[in-house]
């Protein structure tokens, strides 16, 4: 009997029909109000549930946590095409990237991802290389022995000059001063414990008000950027094969003004954003784990010498891969995943409407101890014997999965592994900041703190 069956006949059976059991007894108090207070706590009341889909409303909108594997792979693979991003994020982020890959559905998300696909063959992220190590290295060379650092910003700054060279071949820092203004004030607004997060965007809050400022000024700064690319003469257009040419080599009435705005929003966000914090996240676990962090060192120096990481070289660093994966797995940017049905389904042996607001968490899947020992621990060493082809498929999936999984994820995973690698011959990071980290769940999972080490170089 494989681990899988053994969990099954364990739960209680389900008759169909069922609605799912629900969190509390009291919507307001047992699911807005705590959803409020504690967003983290509240998905974890959901993960320590018996049941592996469970019941929720908050602020009026009814869902359902999906925390199986087998029912996750369900939604975003075997029946993907019975599900769509739903109402509740065309609801958050609509009116900022709506037009976007990220939520786009049906047609045009195909015929955008196929034009935008050979941004993202394995060939041309691999050109990339040497940018990525290159700006990690100029990182580094601007740190000295014994300073005490806030990482995250030094790592946003790093992915948004890669991202802004690589994907995008723009002026970044033009770009990253009207950029950063927008992501502060929507990381407020969409924070659960907000109530911003619940009304709409015409509500004059303070956080409303910092929204729709930013958001102009973002997007004045991308209207000039399309319109000096623009400018170009054909043949330096044709020459280009970044992100920004393709979308803009479209060119028909359906690549507007504003779907190229929220195309550019996705990717600055998705590009640098996720990247940064994984790095950050990094960094963290690693101070806090210098004997992880040693066998790192150890791995590079018998691997590298003094020579720079390249593409190349990644086959042959696995500890170094792991550390990156124990990374996504504890602390995944993107934390959960949403959809919503487009026609009744059967989940579970439970029937839900299309009103049913999926959630299909990878902070709780992540940390099942059905799937793995110790789950709160930091051990890359799981990874060495061939664990993530003994796992359920779906009980690890940081990029999301199935035909709507994130086009970036190579770029991403490369571009961590070799600023990693690179940062990590020069200096070793001691704990500043201690566990438990405080966390905020908004656009993506972030520190609501800074998160600092004391560099040793090497």
């Amino acid at each position: 009997m494989d681990t899988q069956q053994a969990i099954r006949e364990t739960r209680e059976p389900v008759t169909p029909g069922d609605r799912p059991p629900r969190l509390g007894r009291v919507p307001f108090i047992d699911n807005t109000a705590a959803m409020l207070r504690d967003p983290l706590g509240f998905y974890d009341r959901a993960g320590a549930h018996e049941a592996d889909v469970v019941g929720y409303s908050v602020a009026g909108t009814t869902g359902c946590f999906v925390c199986h594997p087998d029912l996750v792979e369900q939604v975003l693979v075997t029946d993907a095409d019975a599900y769509e991003k739903g109402q509740l994020l065309q609801d958050t982020l609509g009116q900022f990237i709506g037009e976007g890959l990220f939520l786009l559905e049906g047609e045009e998300w195909q015929r955008q991802r196929t034009a935008l696909q050979p941004a993202f063959y394995r060939e041309r992220i691999t050109a990339y290389g040497d940018t990525m190590t290159e700006f990690a290295d100029r990182t580094a060379a601007g740190w000295s022995d014994g300073q005490r650092l806030d990482v995250l910003p030094h790592m946003q700054s790093l992915t948004l000059n890669i991202l802004g060279k690589t994907l995008l071949d723009v002026d970044i820092e033009t770009t990253a001063d009207a950029l950063e203004p927008l992501l502060d004030a929507l990381r407020k607004r969409l924070d659960p414990r907000s109530l911003s997060a619940y009304l709409p965007l015409w509500v004059p809050t303070a956080t409303n008000r910092a929204v729709n400022s930013s958001l102009a000024e973002f997007q004045s700064t991308l209207d000039d950027v399309i319109a000096a690319r623009q400018r170009e003469d054909e043949n330096a257009r044709e020459a280009r094969d970044d992100v920004l040419s393709l979308l803009l080599s479209l060119d028909d009435e359906t690549m507007d003004r504003e779907r190229l705005g929220h195309q550019l929003l996705t990717f600055l966000v998705a590009g640098h954003d996720t990247t940064a914090l994984t790095l950050t996240y990094a960094w963290f676990l690693l101070a806090n784990n210098p004997e992880c962090q040693q066998r790192l060192h150890e791995e590079l120096d018998a691997t590298l010498g003094n020579s720079q990481p390249t593409p190349e070289d990644l086959f042959d660093l696995p500890y170094l891969d792991a550390v990156l994966n124990e990374v996504l797995r504890l602390y995944p940017p993107a934390f959960t995943v949403f959809r919503q049905p487009t026609e009744p389904v059967t989940l579970g042996g439970y029937e839900l409407s299309t009103d049913a607001q999926l959630t299909l968490p990878q902070w709780l899947v992540h940390r099942d101890k059905r799937w793995y020992d110790a789950p709160d621990a930091f051990r890359p060493e799981r990874w060495d014997d061939d664990l993530e082809a003994s796992l359920p498929d779906y009980a690890y999936y940081p990029f999301g999965g199935g035909p709507r999984h994130c086009i970036g994820m190579r770029f991403a995973r490369m571009e961590a592994k070799l600023a990693l690698a690179t940062i990590a011959q020069q200096y070793a990071v001691e704990a500043v900041t201690e566990p438990p980290l405080s966390l905020a769940m908004q656009i993506t999972l972030s520190p609501t703190e800074p998160i600092e080490v004391r560099l040793r170089e090497r």
